[in-house]
């Protein structure tokens, strides 16, 4: 399947390390956000076992508790499906420790890569002719977490007493996907102090070193009018037209600036001999800076005010809709499913990182180019550390959360090399004295009860 010795330069992956990844792709990891009933307990076993002969232990294997998901500022969905006692369950996260016990923070690198997936199973299978894996995780993110392995034994291999002079964590977590943005995956184990001086977060990047994220916010604009039959369409409240009239308003009402505004799912109703009076349309807001989410929320809020007078003045002389364009602002209502969630904005300080990617080879994400979201988010704020995105192909290229999801096998040995050089760099230092551009450090929730403090 692979050869370490490949002359197609695809080293340092081996026979094995496909032979893992088709094992990890052939259990359905999606989560009950996603409508899934996931195998993680046993794919974070899997990945247990691979990691063993390196050395790592497994310090934590648990499900997240359930002060975690009950937050202010946890996605409302989340929040809602914890009452479900087996919600959380079937949502473990694994963490894996390498390294002298007691190492400083100052001398550990943690690596985070997620093993639950978005819906919609994929057909799993190695096509040795082009050198792609398919399937569901193949690139977001069970063909970067092997990689990673792959990375850290060749870094062992070519540094010897690596182990002896740093820490190695390797957080597999679920609760990425499905909206969850690691409010009970990486967020409960970075609050436990379970992160580095160097964090990396292994999401498809093109290889290319990100060192911001945006988060992301979600409003919800739902109608509650009443609905009609078809033989008399002006006796209900037509959300349809309602909602897709609001819909092109806020598109073009709102300047999202440095953030990113989807306008996203709108629902009312699937018959036709039907005027639903009841919907609701989802637009989700990314923001690079809590600034930014604010000038958002606040646009939201102004355009939604905006469009519903747009919608009386334009229908309250069609007979059809009338009613509707009286009562639009009394049956229309906003709310927010995600809000207030950190961003991790472009650093300002800790300016050995830039040097370590440079000494390890890795170039940078363009300065022009927007980033994206994921869990690196609740690494903002952390003092004295780095944090860096950084994986094999990307979102769009390779197909993730799409139909046809693949990787190359190219792609992921690229990685592996680039966390062996990454170690090595870090290793070879200097990075470990205490920053000297940066604010004082300041006190950082270490519990799902001092978060809710600190969320009001």
């Amino acid at each position: 399947m692979l050869s370490a010795t490949d002359p197609t330069g695809t080293e340092p992956l081996t026979t094995a390390d496909g032979h893992l990844l088709l094992e990890l792709l052939a259990l359905p990891t999606a989560g009950p956000l996603e409508g899934g009933t996931p195998r993680l307990w046993e794919a974070q076993r899997v990945y247990a076992a691979a990691a063993a002969p390196l050395g790592f232990t497994v310090a934590r294997h648990a499900a997240p508790d359930r002060a975690w998901a009950e937050l202010p500022d946890v996605p409302l969905p989340v929040r809602g499906a914890a009452a479900d006692p087996g919600f959380l369950t079937e949502q473990p996260s694994l963490l894996l420790r390498l390294g002298r016990p007691g190492t400083p923070r100052e001398r550990t690198v943690m690596f985070n890569v997620h093993l639950d997936t978005v819906a919609g199973l994929e057909p799993v299978r190695h096509d040795p002719a082009t050198g792609t894996f398919h399937g569901r995780g193949a690139v977001d993110a069970k063909g970067p977490a092997v990689a990673l392995l792959a990375g850290i034994r060749a870094a062992l291999a070519e540094r010897p007493g690596l182990a002896d002079r740093l820490a190695v964590l390797v957080q597999a977590v679920a609760g990425e996907e499905g909206g969850a943005l690691g409010t009970i995956g990486t967020r409960p184990l970075v609050a436990a102090g379970h992160y580095g001086r160097l964090n990396v977060f292994c999401e498809p990047t093109g290889n290319l070193a990100l060192t911001h994220c945006t988060a992301a916010m979600t409003a919800r604009i739902t109608t509650d009018g009443q609905d009609a039959v078809d033989d008399q369409p002006a006796a209900g409240h037509n959300a349809t037209v309602l909602l897709g009239f609001l819909a092109q308003h806020l598109a073009g009402a709102i300047t999202p600036g440095d953030g990113r505004l989807c306008i996203a799912g709108l629902h009312t109703g699937h018959l036709h001999n039907r005027v639903y009076g009841r919907g609701e349309l989802l637009l989700n807001l990314a923001y690079p800076d809590r600034a930014t989410a604010a000038r958002l929320e606040h646009a939201v809020t102004e355009a939604l005010a905006d469009g519903l007078r747009a919608f009386a003045d334009r229908f309250a002389a069609n007979p059809l809709l009338a009613r509707t364009a009286v009562d639009a602002a009394r049956i229309t209502r906003l709310d927010w499913l995600k809000r207030g969630l950190p961003a991790l904005e472009r650093p300002t300080g800790e300016r050995w990182l830039p040097a370590l990617l440079a000494r390890a080879g890795i170039a940078e994400w363009p300065a022009g180019e927007p980033g994206f979201t994921c869990d690196a988010i609740w690494l903002a704020g952390h003092p004295g550390t780095g944090t860096v995105v950084l994986g094999p192909g990307t979102l769009a290229g390779n197909h993730a959360h799409a139909e046809g999801e693949f990787v190359r096998t190219t792609e992921l040995a690229g990685f592996a090399r680039s966390v062996r050089d990454l170690l090595a760099a870090f290793d070879a230092g200097p990075h470990t004295g205490p920053p000297t551009d940066r604010p004082t450090a300041v006190p950082h929730p270490q519990s799902a009860q001092e978060a809710r403090a600190a969320c009001r």
